[in-house]
This record gives structure tokens, sequence and C-alpha cells, in this order.
């Protein structure tokens, strides 16, 4: 026997190979929740590996290893556990070191010809239009970002096409934005019209956990067939398993790397954190974790900006310019609570946050974004000073409108007593017009200013 390993050892350290040395072959030993227990499996796989379960129906499933109890490997299957019973075969296809290092965590096959395409998190089309054209390059799943000192800076400041972000929460290229919103209010109207008005050469569109009947409707009437034609749409449905859920947003940032690298401005778009993070949370609690935050445990907190910072500049060439992925994360808060433990901490990694209200949706203006809520952390040094100034004292307006709307509506204001109250009873309303978008319209960066310096130059002309 150890004749047989040390054989064995030296075989997947030989040489690089692109086919396996050997199959490693273990057993299912038990099921628990959305766990399978696997013997066999010690010296030679790793937290990450992926193993192929054989049900008692002869079906094969995909499942990853995600934990170990002693000479135990924990894993969950990609898929269904319809089938898989105690005794089992499972089988790990060994490969030399280079190939096994290219392969942990699994890789998918990226290729140019996949926009207009809608797949699943294992590169599978799901769209009906026949199979993927043949081709591409492989790229991990789990990749690391890039190294920090290695990165590019931001790029120019991107059009977003949307009035009310272009003004409050201008944007710069590489930049990651999260979007906070409750169900409900427009969220995913917002993001169609990101995907088609924003100024970038790809867009990467991660659905994750989505509601099955929304995905069609999300493709045809919020994306269309404008927003599809430049767009690779990952959708994981939310009766998919915390696996596909999960890999969802990470096929989908390897998609971006892909066109990333080679030079592009990419737009990923992901709906949403927060049930990747649910995700997390059952692959954790299944694998013996404790619960922690709100019964999160503790992994999900570091497994969030692994993944959130992989977004943002790629590595700088001789002349410092490199491709960019300029994304926005949207974080479903639950009960329209921004501080509980996702929404705190993607806040915390990201570079700006735009805030989706109720209140505002709820009185017919959208996007319903609350302007004094969000904020960009680029603002000061992608804008002119001119810029900077409109949009300072057009926050000041509004500041001050939502303090003394409610005083105004009784009665209980005289004008003349405070000037810039005068002011903002004047111009508020003639700004929260201006902010107001349909999903068909498109709003250019200079437009936006336009509209929003006609609007402040005629309150100080009739005062």
């Amino acid at each position: 026997m150890a004749h047989t390993l040390h054989a064995l050892r030296q075989a997947v350290a030989g040489p690089f190979h692109d086919v396996p040395v050997g199959v490693l072959e273990g057993r299912v030993t038990g099921l628990t929740g959305l766990s399978v227990s696997l013997s066999g499996m010690r010296d030679f796989t790793g937290v990450g590996d992926r193993v192929s379960i054989i049900g008692l129906d002869g079906r094969e499933t995909e499942a990853e290893i995600v934990a170990f109890r002693g000479d135990t490997a924990i894993a969950m299957p990609f898929g269904a556990l319809a089938g898989i019973g105690s005794g089992c075969r499972a089988m790990f296809r060994l490969y030399d070191q280079e190939q096994r290092r290219r392969r942990a965590g699994g890789t998918l096959v990226v290729s140019p010809l996949w926009q207009g395409r809608v797949i699943d998190p294992m590169g599978r089309p799901v769209d009906g239009k026949g199979p993927l054209p043949p081709g591409g390059e492989p790229c991990r799943l789990h990749a690391p970002p890039p190294e920090a000192g290695l990165r590019a800076r931001l790029g120019p400041r991107i059009d977003l096409g949307v009035r009310v972000l272009n003004l409050f929460t201008t944007c710069r290229e590489g930049q990651r934005l999260g979007l906070f919103a409750g169900s409900g209010v427009g969220k995913s109207t917002l993001m169609g019209m990101l995907a088609r008005n924003t100024d970038c050469d790809v867009a990467v569109i991660a659905l994750v956990g989505e509601r099955g009947r929304e995905v069609r409707e999300f493709v045809e009437d919020d994306l269309g067939p404008e927003g599809l034609a430049k767009s690779v749409v990952v959708v994981a449905t939310s009766d998919t398993s915390p696996l596909m859920r999960r890999e969802a947003a990470y096929s989908a940032m390897a998609v971006a790397e892909y066109f990333r690298d080679q030079g592009k401005s990419v737009l990923l778009l992901m709906d949403s954190v927060t049930r990747f993070c649910q995700a997390l949370r059952e692959i954790g609690l299944s694998s013996g974790e404790p619960p922690a935050t709100r019964g999160y445990p503790p992994s999900v907190f570091a497994e969030l900006p692994r993944l959130l910072e992989r977004a943002g500049p790629g590595l700088a060439g001789p002349d410092g310019k490199a491709g960019q992925i300029t994304a926005m994360f949207s974080v479903l808060v639950e009960g329209d609570d921004h501080n509980e433990p996702v929404a705190d901490a993607v806040r915390g990694i990201l570079d700006g946050h735009v805030v989706l209200e109720r209140r505002i949706a709820e009185a017919g203006r959208y996007p319903a974004v609350n302007v004094l809520r969000s904020l960009s952390r680029t603002v000061p040094g992608c804008n002119s000073v001119e810029e900077n100034a409109l949009t300072q004292e057009a926050r000041t307006d509004l500041a001050t409108w939502e303090d003394i709307q409610d005083m105004v509506r009784l009665g209980a204001y005289r004008a003349g007593n405070d000037p810039l109250t005068d002011k903002a009873i004047q111009v508020a309303p003639v700004i929260e017009g201006i902010l107001k978008q349909s999903r068909q319209e498109k709003a250019t960066i200079a437009a936006s200013f336009d509209a929003l310096r006609g609007a402040l130059s005629a309150s100080r002309t009739s005062r």
C-alpha cells in the first residue's frame, strides 16, 4: 500500500499533462442536510477540489469538497441529492501539479462570442439559442485579485447613461459601487438601464438566486435586445443548489476578468450580493461552521472581499493603462435595514454606495435614488470645480427642502423668513423633476449637468 501511494504521488508530481494521470475512487458514507460524506479521499484532495458522484440511478453529479472531518471529506453537490445514497462511488481525477494549480476551484472556458447569450454558472446555455460557439480560454473561477501594488489607477469618468447617477454619484472606470435597495423599488429596472446605457465595451450580468419567472422578464424587458447584444448574462435561479448560486457570482467575475485582461472596459452588474452571502451561509453551516452574526458564519465575511476586490482595474501595462471592471453590486437590504451585516460589510469594501428608497418610489420618482444618502468616493477628483459646486449646491437645496417640506405643506412656514429655505422651496421640485428618467431614456453626463446648471441658474435669476 505504501509503495502504491508513493508511486501515485510521484505521478501526480510529474511533468505537465493535460489529461488525468489517474482516478482516485472513494465511497459515500453518509448524507446530512445538503452535504455528502466521502471516504477514500485523503492525501490527494483538498478544499475546493471537485469530485464526481455516481448515483444509484447511474447519474453523475459533480460536487465540491468544502471541509474535512478527520479522514472524511465533506462535499456539496452542484445538483440535486436525489439518487445519491450510502455506498455510491465518488471519483476524483488526478492531474500533475501544474495542471492541478490551474484547475484549483474549477475553471470556465470563456469565449468573446458569448456576448448576447444567457448561460448558467457551469458555462451551459439556458437561452434556447443552441450550443455556445466552440473554443475559448480557460479562466480560473477563484482567481486571486490583482496585486495591489501592480494594479493600474482608475480610468477616466464613465458615462452611466442615468441622470441621477451621472450627477450625484459620478463614476470612474474601474470603480465599484454598491446598489442598496429593498424589494420592489426598481432595482432590476435600474440595472437594465445601466447595462443598455453605460459607455462600456462589454456588460457582464450575474443574476444570483433570481426568481425563475423573472429571468426572461429581465432579459427581454429590462435589458432588451440592445443591452443583450453587448452582454453576457450568468443565471442561477433560487431553486438551484447553494453551490450553483455561489458559482454564478464567481463565473460572472471570471467572464469579466477575461474581457478586462483583453484591455476592454467592462461593466459588471451583480444582483445580488445578499443572495451570494446566503448561499455561502448555507454552505458554511452544512460543513459544520458555527453561526455568528445573524446566522452568518465567519467565512462569509472572509469570502466577500476576495470576490469584490477582483473587480476594478487590471494589471498596469508598460504605459500604465489596463482594462477596467466597473462594477455595481446590488445589496437586498432586509426590511429596508441598511445596517444589517451584509450591507454594512459591503459598504466598507466598495468605493461608494447608491441607495434606492421605498418612499421615493412610492412618490413615483424613478430611479428612486436617495441623493442625500448616496455617495461616490471619486467625485471630487473626476468632476470639474464648477460641476462639484453645482452638485454641492443642489445637495444643499435638497437637504433644506427635506427638512422644511412638512412645515411648508402644513402652512407653518412664511416666505421671506429665510433666503436659503425660500430658494430650496423653489428649486428642489425642479431638481426632482430633472432626476426623473424613463426606462427607455438615455442621459449623457454633459446633458445631465446642463439640465442641473439651467435649473440652478433659473432660481438665481428669479430671486
